[in-house]
């Protein structure tokens, strides 16, 4: 509603506020450059004239952007589960572009329940098991389950099922309990643990961080107008993510210090063959990205996983990839093309 959309625009304009009071002076220079740079100073520091660098997620655009400053000072490099690093992506496009991917993976998650009814009982059909979640997270919105879990908390929780596949079975099974009348089961896996004061500072810097880098490294829309036309039509389609995305990222749309231009990343001197590896249906990280950085890095190659959609291809048992990634790393080895390998075992209730 309108009224949600106010409170979230004020909520992400004190945010930008206070990182600036607290941490003004460091603000300009928290971005993906400047940790590139510090990243090499690390590799100086411990006497390697190379790096081997494994990035995943936000990992691959350090990656990409290191070996475009420093290509001399790679020796290997793999990115898994690529972010798209183009200059129109970073990082306004980038995010929208995952609200897309999330409700696909979404629905393949939905449907993995649907197929798996005698286990769950959470309907025969993907739009049975769309309605119990709405149902969810009206009946939480309302009232929080266990006085602690609203609608923001459930999305926090589900959205690790179309992140990872290992979250499929446990998120389905806090679900089916649910439905099934023990409402504490969810509370237990959604509920931020008000005890754990440490990991819940831990886990709000990780988020602070997140977003000092994010709203340093580009220029954002700073006209509420366009975040609210671009978001509402894609929440029309895409609703499992969109706006919560949105809120995430909107400290952003005003941000209190300079905003740069991202790195335009290619291929340097010296710059060794890069091995990118990707699953076909990573919500996170969507395929493009992967595409668009093997075009960019220059004799790159690429190992696809097929009918697959975990973000963060090489932790997973998948010997078509891991294989190659060993070989790769050991000996320097890959394939003369790019190689398409079937999907690793889907998860078995």
């Amino acid at each position: 509603s309108e009224a949600d959309k106010l409170a979230q625009r004020k909520l992400a304009r004190e945010y930008a506020e206070g990182c600036y009071e607290r941490s003004g002076a460091m603000l300009p220079h928290m971005t993906t450059p400047n940790t590139a740079r510090d990243l090499d100073v690390i590799r100086a520091a411990l006497g390697e004239r190379k790096l081997n660098f494994l990035g995943v997620s936000y990992g691959t655009y350090l990656g990409a952007v290191y070996g475009t400053l420093f290509p001399g000072h790679v020796r290997r490099m793999i990115t898994d589960s690529v972010v798209n690093p183009s200059r129109e992506k970073i990082w306004y496009q980038a995010n929208l572009d995952q609200d897309v991917a999330f409700e696909t993976r979404w629905q393949d998650w939905q449907d993995w329940v649907a197929k798996n009814d005698a286990t769950f009982h959470l309907g025969t059909t993907r739009a049975e098991v769309q309605a119990k979640w709405l149902q969810l997270r009206a009946t939480a919105k309302k009232e929080p389950l266990g006085g602690v879990v609203g609608p923001a908390e459930l999305t926090g929780f589900f959205q690790s099922a179309p992140y990872y596949d290992s979250a499929w079975v446990p998120v389905a099974t806090a679900f089916s309990k649910y439905v099934a009348g023990d409402t504490q089961a969810l509370v237990d896996a959604a509920a931020p643990d008000l005890s754990d004061t440490a990991g819940n500072a831990a886990s709000e810097n990780g988020n602070a961080v997140y977003t000092a880098v994010e709203c340093a490294d580009a220029k954002w829309p700073t006209s509420w107008e366009r975040w609210d036309r671009d978001n509402t039509r894609l929440h029309r389609d895409h609703p499992f993510l969109t706006w919560s995305n949105a809120w995430m990222n909107l400290p952003c749309a005003t941000w209190p210090v300079k905003q740069r231009t991202p790195v335009d990343v290619r291929t340097g001197k010296g710059l060794p063959p890069v091995l990118i590896v990707q699953a076909e249906r990573d919500a996170a990280t969507p395929y493009g990205g992967a595409l668009e950085l093997h075009k960019r890095f220059k004799g790159s190659r690429l190992i696809t996983e097929k009918d697959a959609g975990s973000h963060g291809v090489t932790s997973l048992v998948n010997s078509c990839v891991n294989e190659r990634v060993d070989a790769y790393l050991l000996t320097g080895k890959l394939d003369a093309k790019n190689v398409t390998c079937a999907p690793h075992a889907t998860p078995k209730p």
